[in-house]
């Protein structure tokens, strides 16, 4: 490649950013930076009807977050701006180019009126053309400059008359490109219509927004979503109009996300409806109030999403599925991208977050699990100020950065642990105790929370154990408790050892009586090793627990 490499994610402000789009982020941040290239974030607000306040913002907080910020944005600009199109539309940028192609004879004034353009999709529908298509067929039965004299052509003009400019399809053509995906892909120019490429507001749409905005800001390669191929002979004709084909970026058209069964692309819908989320973080509806849940806040890592949108169409043939951020710069490429569309499966998806979780060290992610215990009403470190939910989801990770070296189940990356008060400290234990049961940050809450809010012993059911109960039993833990009292070093080991001991002495086997003291101390048949539970929750919580228990067992 002759000239730095530059791509770029050009999403319009219109709501939740899907999972997909947060993959075509990542696959062209990857090439970016493998190729030591510049990633840019350019808004395509060309649809000043569909924008919605807030948009623009919560798309660059998910980059944000997942550690996707791009090297040039409306928020930190480069050389390349602006980075809104309704900006660049401000200076008549795409006005002037939409000009030239009429002056040149590639696209001509169309006056039609949307109901004149409704009664032509009526009149000319028939069995073999159930949707008419304004092109080489009806355009010289249609209200433009191509059907119209000249004169009256100038006179609608000078009038003012509510106009768009379209790109003149001549028929007969075979256009191809190489995508660099799926090889050589040929178009015949009778199926396309003459896209609108300047509205009558003098807003440019997609189609002549990109080309120019990719000539201009020295896009060397796009990729983009398959959903966009049918597009591509329109595009590539304004880059021979205008630019010339040799100038044109490299595409790749990204296969689909599907929804889980493989049948169509997945959906918002499709996430309701079966329970995951499809958006990278939350998302209000500012006009309804409706919040659709995101990744972020059900509880996963930003690496682990990451990770598992890289697998969702591409590998690298070795089977090795766990990837930092910087192993996949480092093993990226486009010919291990698949061609065919990728099923989303949540299940796979929380299996990566659990891999994710149990290799990090819990430091990295303890304030995104403290703020999911608070916004649960529970406290570990009362007085310490931390931040609420909101704040500590927000894009604070760097964990790619602090784990480069995931590279398989036993793989356990470099961390250099931040100093911790002595509460930390011991609620980094017990985290580090449950983690392995966690596919979700948020399920800390429920493994753990016995450890800071004990159990109700008169909601504690203990008809698992109440049919074997008997007097020895209830001596045994009445012994237990003195022995407890006593004890002068309080470890897991040590314990279990005095319980086993006990036990025998009691000629009781252990099995028999470790669910009871399950229950006892967390509330349900869940939970780390039981003696780990109660070193970390101290002698003096511990038998206060056995004792509440132990009191509803004998009445």
């Amino acid at each position: 490649m002759s000239k730095k490499v530059r791509l770029r994610f050009a999403p319009s402000p219109t709501g939740g950013l899907h999972l997909g789009g947060v993959r075509t982020v990542l696959y062209n941040y990857l090439f970016a930076r493998q190729h030591k290239g510049d990633f840019i974030l350019r808004i395509e607000d060309t649809d000043q009807s569909r924008y919605v306040p807030g948009a623009e913002q919560y798309i660059l907080d998910c980059l944000a977050w997942c550690g996707l910020e791009p090297d040039e944005s409306p928020f930190h600009p480069g050389p390349h701006g602006p980075y809104r199109q309704s900006e660049r539309k401000a200076q008549g940028i795409y006005a002037q180019y939409a000009a030239r192609l009429v002056q040149e004879g590639h696209a001509y004034y169309a006056f039609d009126t949307p109901g004149e353009l409704e009664e032509m999709r009526t009149h000319y529908k028939t069995p073999e053309n159930p949707s008419p298509q304004y092109n080489h067929v009806l355009r010289t039965k249609m209200k433009n400059s191509l059907s119209l004299p000249a004169a009256e052509v100038q006179q609608l003009l000078d009038a003012g008359t509510p106009h768009v400019i379209r790109i003149k399809v001549m028929p007969g053509e075979d256009i191809h490109f190489t995508d660099l995906i799926r090889g050589e892909v040929h178009f015949a120019t009778d199926g396309v219509d003459d896209k609108v490429l300047l509205k009558a507001d003098g807003m440019p749409t997609y189609h002549l927004a990109v080309v120019v905005d990719d000539h201009l800001m020295e896009i060397t390669h796009a990729f983009r979503g398959e959903e966009w191929l049918p597009s591509a002979p329109v595009h590539i004709l304004l880059w021979r109009h205008l630019f010339g084909e040799d100038k044109m970026p490299r595409w790749a058209h990204l296969p689909l996300i599907l929804k889980p069964d493989g049948n169509g692309k997945l959906s918002k819908r499709d996430g309701d409806r079966l329970g995951f989320p499809v958006f990278a973080m939350n998302w209000t509806d500012p006009a309804t109030g409706e919040t659709t849940k995101g990744f972020r806040e059900m509880g996963f890592l930003p690496e682990a999403f990451l990770n598992m949108l890289a697998m969702l169409g591409w590998n690298d043939g070795t089977g090795k599925e766990l990837f930092a951020l910087q192993d996949l710069i480092e093993k990226f490429t486009l010919d291990r991208v698949h061609k065919g569309g990728a099923k989303f499966d949540f299940e796979k998806a929380k299996w990566f977050n659990h891999e994710w979780i149990r290799q990090l060290p819990v430091g990295a992610y303890q304030d995104q699990v403290l703020a999911h215990f608070r916004a649960a009403g529970i406290d570990p470190l009362p007085g310490q100020q931390t931040p609420g939910l909101a704040t500590a989801l927000d894009p604070v990770s760097g964990l790619s950065e602090i784990a480069p070296a995931i590279t398989g189940a036993a793989a356990v990356p470099a961390f250099d642990p931040i100093p911790v008060t002595p509460e930390e400290e011991k609620f980094q234990k017990i985290l580090e105790l449950v983690k392995d049961r966690c596919h979700l940050l948020s399920e800390f809450v429920q493994q753990a929370s016995f450890f800071f809010k004990a159990p109700d012993p008169a909601v504690i059911d203990l008809s698992p154990v109440r049919p074997k109960w008997n007097e020895a039993k209830q001596q045994f833990f009445v012994e237990l408790i003195r022995q407890l009292q006593l004890m002068k070093t309080w470890e897991a080991a040590v314990l279990e050892k005095e319980f086993k001991e006990m036990a025998a002495a009691a000629s009781i086997k252990p099995g028999d009586l470790l669910l009871p003291l399950r229950l006892m101390l967390v509330g349900g048949k869940f939970g780390p090793g039981v003696f780990d539970i109660a070193a970390l929750l101290g002698p003096e919580e511990t038998i206060r627990r056995i004792k509440g228990v132990l009191t509803l067992l004998q009445s």
